[in-house]
């Protein structure tokens, strides 16, 4: 069976409640009638009942862009899996670049937070990739696999049939630049064969692994052309209805 394509909207920084409702009005008509793939947005925590309220009776689910790995506690501005749950989420988005970059999120961090994701019954679409430095010294590999490795360690294998995976290489994010399909399509079945090692084959054949990294609508069919790639986590395209549309439908 092929694995069913997940086309996902990460919105950071960007909306207010009033714009959330508008683009919904705008988006759910155009997607009212696709079926080939699962569709989720992530907006900011203030948007979420916005967009959940909106999204009701469609078939676009909701998600956080972050959570916490305790389940409370006094962590200020932070938010826990039992409340992205509590309001009607499903996803949530971990260890993102930019969570990385800015926020000081570790390997380690993702790990916590990829447990607690799958315990509470949310889907975790955990995000590795290499920074241009990276790239150009010819480590890809090593830092796909470090990645990978520390954020399946000790997850238990009976939970796991939830993750996600998004392959977003930092040099790709937000400059214009995308990794070539075949570049892409290369790291995905690398973080696959990682996925095997520690989860099993049919895991793996199984695991969908996302292209993050400048997606537009222009690029969107080429990218998923490859057998290797099983949909796209879309940053700023996913903030217009029609562009982010035009992604989904390929």
């Amino acid at each position: 069976m092929p694995r069913k394509k997940l086309m996902a909207a990460n919105w950071k920084m960007y909306k207010t409640p009033d714009q959330t409702r508008d683009f919904f009005r705008d988006f759910l008509p155009l997607a009212a009638e696709h079926d080939r793939d699962e569709i989720v947005v992530c907006p900011p925590y203030i948007d979420l009942q916005a967009a959940l309220e909106a999204a009701k009776g469609s078939k676009v689910a909701i998600g956080g862009q972050n959570l916490h790995w305790e389940k409370e506690g006094a962590f200020t501005g932070e938010v826990a899996a039992g409340m992205l749950l509590a309001i009607g989420c499903t996803h949530v988005i971990i260890g993102h670049s930019e969570r990385r970059q800015y926020f000081a999120e570790s390997d380690d961090t993702v790990n916590l937070k990829l447990k607690t994701a799958l315990e509470a019954g949310l889907t975790p679409i955990v995000c590795v990739g290499e920074v241009l430095e990276e790239r150009e010294a010819g480590l890809t590999e090593d830092v796909l696999r470090r990645q990978c490795l520390r954020a399946f360690h000790k997850v238990s294998t009976k939970k796991v049939g939830r993750l996600v995976i998004a392959y977003e290489p930092v040099w790709a994010i937000g400059t214009g630049k995308t990794a070539t399909p075949q570049l892409a399509s290369q790291a995905h079945s690398l973080i696959r064969g990682e996925a095997a090692k520690t989860f099993g084959q049919q895991f793996a054949d199984n695991l969908r692994i996302l292209y993050g990294g400048s997606v537009k609508p222009e690029n969107a069919k080429a990218l998923m052309a490859e057998e290797e790639i099983d949909g796209a986590l879309v940053g700023g395209a996913s903030l217009e209805p029609k562009s982010f549309m035009a992604i989904v439908k390929y």
